[in-house]
């Protein structure tokens, strides 16, 4: 086996050499010459069945990259014309030389082309030569040496045959095998460890898998190394669900030799009817039907709330139809570490898309809003479409082979969940970019490749640098714009300092050539004075009426230097990339940039790309915050009902908005009228509305202008600007007076001003007129996409799923601004880049704007050898980074109190903390009633037990899940809030413990309440809280919190305390975590708590405190302490109400009050006493020998260790790890996200 693997690492290695165009320019010409391909073919290694199976496959990939479409000197795609012209070029050639040289091949030298250069026919005319002949034909074709005379060659002739066969035998294009390639995994696919390898991957053999390096060939490399990386990662998950669900089932053989099944699964069905119904025409120049289309009949005897799962099953949603022959009889066990196909008796696995439901007469039941009828019975029938190449290639197996008919054989469906699901039209979208001329502009296209300059599409290089530039309300005041360019010469076009205020134009020195400075006579470089002084011009913003919600909107953030020279760059044309740390004001900086680029070029559309949907809503939430018009604000997918206001942005909830602001203008038009004696209905619709702005308003307005302006005299008066303004009666409702009367300049800026306000009214309403010509709901949607809106926001996912509606559409943008862009897959980076049409034959980009941070996590794949292998868990904002594009790294964090940041500040090159960290109180005041603002808190196994796996991959730590809670619940009794505190932890396995452990102990209690959130580090990127409670959960391995990405994350989510779970022996000896936890264990290692300090402090942070601190040991001690605490809050609220209850009547003025407090008193005595029981005590099982009124008291607290294990023997004896899961969390387990692996 030593050598198959060092034969598999070999053909490895060549293949990497062929990927890459440096290495490739003079390797393939070795490679053609030593006939590598041709001597594997024919090796015994091929044909063995077990071993030479991912030889065999790995061949099949050097083959493809030995014949790739790219001309190996100019590194150009060779398009599918000039490849065929080679293939002619050869078989033409060696026609020539058999017809001069070889009379036995005359039939071959005159022969159609077309007829010859299949393999068949190759065969057919060479095979009968004698292997001397082969040797001349070839030596004379320069493949092989000249043969001697008189000699016999030393190739053997079956060598000498492929080795002509090969090299002349007609390829099928790339493009028509991707276009022929099924797009769902069959049962071959699904379960071949070669290509789809399990979650046990070692790291140690190769596999048949494509790399995401640094560099590729063309763009069609990159999009097919994608594509087949994205298939296949999908498949592995597929194959998780589909093992899953199937063996909930539980497929047994019955006494008759059928198919039984003693399970249930909630995302699968047995299947009792299924038939195609349709097999379409093929295409003109193609072999598979265009539809395919089935009936498939299930019976939904299950929960009302399954059965609405599947009934709500919606067009385009992909299941699984599978076919299970079981061998094992009634009652077999099924045990997950046993091979899954054998036990369950798995044949096969085709994929579908649902088109509908079918109703009582079998017409599919179309989405929209009109209610679903109701059918009776428990029978549902769907319409699915079939894979049509799948379906081809199933028939004319059948057909030719006698294989058995697959569509006969169905006897499971099953579903996924929607948001894992949408993997086909993913797929289908990277096809059709292969399909199509992908247009990307020319100063990014060396980029993405990885050649060239990494820095050629910087702002300072490109051609089209903008000299001049409105940073609008970027600046606070001249001593901030001063502030933000150091080193360089100020000089500000008015000397007034009371001139000297916002907003500012700047005009930056642009450097001639490809950023190269101008050189004198003598070679000498110009005054760099020049070159480093800025030109200032303040500017005032027209005035836009009289009314207060006229006054714009103003930016607030002292933004520092590095945020405004990333301000800066994603202004200019080109690639800029930001990197954020946490907590340094990344979004703040994109909604400047999309801010400034709206104000600076109103033509221009940008587009915004997340990651999530929830960095999309602190996006708008904080662009809604600005001067933006909300007309020009778009929100598509998904996603919007979670943003925070009650505005709606997507394409629906802009329509409405703008028939509804139809309405509200044309209402203040007829006011208009009304003010100015205009007779007749101005205000009917849009088109008399402009009709009367141009000869009534207009009229007016000119008229008016003239009057004032040709006084004549030197002097003009004040007051004639008021007297002649014929807008008097409809401004009559806005603050008066409208004018100043103080000079003639001041008041005929107000009243442009007021012009300004009546010629918005019309502008927009010329703008919605299209509203009124377009009738339906999804014309007008349409409409705002393409035309009206100029900030349109979406998901990476959103881009991907609908590529191919909006470039139908039409639409169209400029500029591309992307958040969270280290998260995002490469391909579902790139894709967004090709959402239009080109203009003749350009791209319409300008700018792209990509904000991330890659020392986080980066994109989620759940399969190692996808992450690892093939790197596919590497964004195209890291590859960037990798390659040496220019970053602008942002260095001052405002999240998080100093000393918490030097926890993950050695991450970054040069991470300091903004002014207010120190000066605020909230970051100067302690936390109350603990001693430290971090913590590292040993937590030992809890009787006997550290980390538990009921589940495969799904850990758990009942002891740190426990001491987590108990923390939680003391915080909380302090006085902190419930909702600033948030409760993290590394694997999914433990957030459902605590999840269930807080139902348990305080969840539906009013005095506790529950955490903000219960997740996990990973899906909590991106968000942060004043207090996190961090759980490390292992106690054998340190796992998956060895990546540090993983670790920088943990320590960043917290502003104000973090207090970390863990046991400290296996962590602090991991070399990669070492800067972090030699802070962490430099301090005690035992909780530090002040009981008796209540929440706020005023003590400082740092401080000694002035009452008693007690250290706590261990979690029960804990546990026991909280319930005591608890208990005593209890008896002194009790004891503080009867107290108050027996005050004498004459401290009450009335004695009706007297009764009211009574009645309330007894009321807020039962509720405090019901709150009692809410809390279950650490002793709760052992609560026959001692009484809740017979607990010690709160200020008594110094029991032995003993005593407290026992105190808390009964905490968790009843509820062991694995069934203190919820059962949800049980289902979860066997289809395991990223995070708990």
């Amino acid at each position: 086996m030593d050598k198959v693997h060092y034969c598999e690492r070999f053909i490895e290695l060549m293949i990497d050499l062929e990927a890459l165009l440096p290495t490739r320019r003079w390797f393939n010409t070795i490679l053609d010459d030593s006939h590598l391909l041709v001597h594997c073919y024919l090796s015994s290694l091929v044909h063995r069945e077990g071993d030479g199976h991912l030889f065999s496959q790995l061949l099949e990939m050097l083959k493809f990259y030995t014949g790739f479409e790219i001309n190996d000197q100019t590194g150009n795609a060779l398009t599918e014309n000039e490849m065929t012209t080679i293939h002619y070029d050869r078989i033409t050639s060696l026609q020539r030389a058999a017809f001069a040289h070889f009379p036995e091949l005359y039939d071959f030298a005159l022969s159609n082309v077309a007829e010859v250069d299949a393999r068949d026919s190759l065969v057919k005319f060479f095979g009968p030569l004698s292997s001397n002949t082969l040797h001349q034909v070839a030596s004379y074709l320069c493949l092989l040496p000249t043969l001697p005379k008189n000699e016999d060659t030393t190739f053997e002739k079956e060598f000498l045959l492929e080795l002509l066969v090969s090299r002349h035998e007609r390829r099928i294009s790339q493009i028509q095998q991707l276009n022929q390639m099924p797009l769902y995994p069959t049962e071959k696919i699904i379960w071949d460890e070669n290509i789809v390898p399990t979650e046990y991957y070692s790291g140690e053999g190769c596999l048949a898998l494509p790399k995401l390096n640094l560099q590729f060939l063309t763009l069609h490399d990159y999009l097919l190394r994608n594509f087949n990386l994205f298939r296949l990662e999908s498949t592995y998950e597929i194959r998780q669900d589909i093992e899953d669900s199937v063996s909930r089932m539980k497929p047994w053989q019955s006494e008759y030799g059928g198919v039984v099944f003693g399970g249930w699964a909630r995302m699968a069905q047995p299947i009792v009817a299924f038939t195609v119904v349709e097999v379409a025409k093929p295409n003109i120049g193609e072999n598979w039907p265009t539809r395919v289309r089935a009936d498939v009949t299930i019976n939904l005897n299950v929960r009302d709330h399954i059965k609405d799962e599947w009934e709500g099953l919606r067009k385009h949603d992909v299941c699984f139809l599978i076919t299970v022959r079981p061998t094992k009889p009634y009652g077999t066990k099924f045990d997950r570490r046993r091979p899954f196909i054998e036990q369950v008796g798995l044949v096969y696995v085709r994929g579908c898309e649902i088109q509908g439901m079918l109703d009582d007469k079998g017409r599919v039941i179309e989405d929209g809003p009109e209610p679903r009828p109701n059918l009776r019975g428990e029978s549902r029938t769907f319409r699915v479409f079939l894979d049509p190449n799948q379906y081809q290639q199933d028939m004319t197996n059948t057909i030719q082979n006698g294989a058995e008919d697959v569509y006969d054989t169905f006897n499971v469906i099953m579903r996924r969940k929607p948001k894992e699901n949408n993997f086909k039209a993913v797929l289908e979208t990277i096809r059709n970019l292969m399909n199509t001329d992908c247009v990307v502009p020319d100063w990014l296209h060396d980029i993405i490749l990885g050649y060239g300059d990494p820095s050629s599409a910087h702002y300072s290089k490109m051609p089209n640098q903008i000299a001049t530039l409105d940073f609008n309300d970027t600046f606070l005041s001249i001593e901030h714009l001063k502030a933000s360019f150091p080193g360089h010469n100020v000089k500000v076009t008015v000397n007034d300092p009371a001139l000297q205020t916002p907003p500012f134009r700047i005009t930056f020195p642009v450097r001639s050539g490809k950023g190269k400075k101008r050189k004198d006579a003598d070679g000498e470089e110009e005054d760099t004075e020049e070159a480093k002084t800025l030109i200032v011009e303040p500017h005032v913003i027209p005035n836009r009426g009289p009314y207060p919600y006229n006054q714009p909107k103003r930016n607030t953030i002292q933004f520092t230097h590095t945020q405004i020279e990333a301000i800066r760059a994603g202004m200019q044309p080109g690639l800029t990339m930001v990197v954020g740390p946490p907590g340094t004001g990344k979004t703040d900086v994109a909604v400047q940039i999309i801010s400034n680029i709206y104000h600076n070029f109103p033509e221009q559309r940008t587009l915004i790309v997340t990651h999530s949907n929830q960095a999309l809503n602190q996006l708008f939430e904080k662009i809604m915050a600005l001067d933006i018009d909300e007309r020009h604000l778009l929100r598509l997918g998904h996603g919007e009902e979670e943003l925070e206001t009650e505005k709606d942005f997507s394409r629906y909830g802009r329509v409405n908005y703008v028939l509804a602001r139809r309405i509200e203008l044309l209402e203040e038009v007829k006011r208009l009228q009304k003010s100015l004696g205009v007779p007749g209905d101005a205000s009917y619709t849009c088109e008399t509305a402009g009709y009367f702005f141009l000869y009534q308003v207009m009229s007016r307005w000119e008229e008016y202008i003239s009057r004032v302006e040709n006084t004549g005299s030197t002097s003009p008066d004040a007051a004639e600007v008021s007297t002649f303004f014929p807008f008097h009666e409809y401004f009559a409702n806005a603050p008066q007076p409208i004018f100043k009367g103080r000079s003639h300049e001041e008041d005929m800026e107000i009243a442009e001003g007021c012009f300004r306000h009546i010629k918005k009214i019309f502008t927009q309403l010329e703008e919605f007129r299209a509203s009124e010509l377009l009738r339906s709901g999804l014309d007008r949607s349409k409409y705002l996409l393409v035309k009206e809106a100029k900030i349109i926001a979406m998901t990476c996912t959103h881009a991907a799923l609908k590529r191919h509606d909006l470039v139908k559409l039409g639409f169209k943008y400029d500029n591309i601004l992307m958040e969270e862009a280290a998260q995002i897959l490469e391909i579902e980076t790139f894709i967004p880049l090709l959402l239009q049409n080109p203009q003749d034959g350009f791209s319409r980009l300008k700018r792209w704007i990509m904000i991330g941070d890659h020392h986080q996590l980066p994109p989620v794949i759940k399969n190692m050898a996808f992450q690892k292998y093939s790197n596919m868990e590497q964004s195209l904002f890291t590859r960037f980074v990798r390659v040496g594009v220019p970053t602008v790294d942002l260095d001052a964090q405002g999240r998080a109190r100093a000393s918490l940041c030097n926890l993950y500040n050695w991450r970054y090159k040069n991470l300091g903390n903004l002014p207010h960290v120190q000066l605020l109180p909230e970051f100067s005041t302690a936390n109350a009633g603990l001693l430290y603002d971090f913590q590292l808190i040993n937590v030992e196994d809890f009787q006997g037990v550290g980390e538990s796996e009921p589940n495969p991959y799904f850990y758990q730590n009942l002891g740190e899940a426990e001491y987590v809670v108990a923390l939680f619940m003391y915080m909380c009794l302090l006085g902190y809030p419930a909702d600033k505190i948030s409760i993290l932890t590394t694997y999914n396995g433990q957030k459902h413990l605590i999840r269930d452990i807080i139902n348990r102990r305080c969840g539906n209690n009013p005095l506790i309440g529950r955490p903000n959130k219960v997740t996990t580090v990973d899906r909590f990127q991106g968000q942060q809280n004043d207090y996190i409670l961090l759980s490390l959960v292992r106690t054998r391995a340190v796992g998956h919190l060895r990546d540090v990405r993983r670790l920088v994350v943990a320590m960043s989510r917290a502003r104000l305390g973090l207090y970390i779970f863990a046991r400290v022996s296996l962590f602090q000896n991991c070399f990669e975590l070492t800067p972090a936890f030699s802070q962490l264990t430099a301090r005690p290692l035992h909780l530090h708590i002040i009981p008796t300090e209540p929440f706020p402090t005023s003590r400082k942070n740092g401080e000694r405190p002035p009452h008693e601190v007690q250290v706590i040991k261990n979690m029960p001690q804990m546990a026991n302490f909280v319930y005591n605490m608890y208990m005593h809050l209890i008896q002194t609220t009790h004891h503080y109400h009867q107290t108050f209850l027996q005050l004498p009547p004459a401290m009450v003025e009335e004695g009706e009050e007297v009764q009211n407090q009574e009645t309330e008193m007894e009321a807020e005595e039962e509720t405090t006493a019901a709150q009692a029981n809410l809390i279950p005590s650490p002793t709760e099982a052992s609560l026959s020998q001692e009484t809740p009124a017979s607990q010690p008291e709160y200020s008594s607290q110094t029991e032995t260790a003993s005593s407290e294990m026992e105190d808390v023997s009964a905490l968790c004896d009843t509820a062991p790890a694995a069934e203190l899961g919820s059962a949800a969390a049980a289902e979860d387990a066997a289809s395991v996200p990223a995070e708990t692996k």
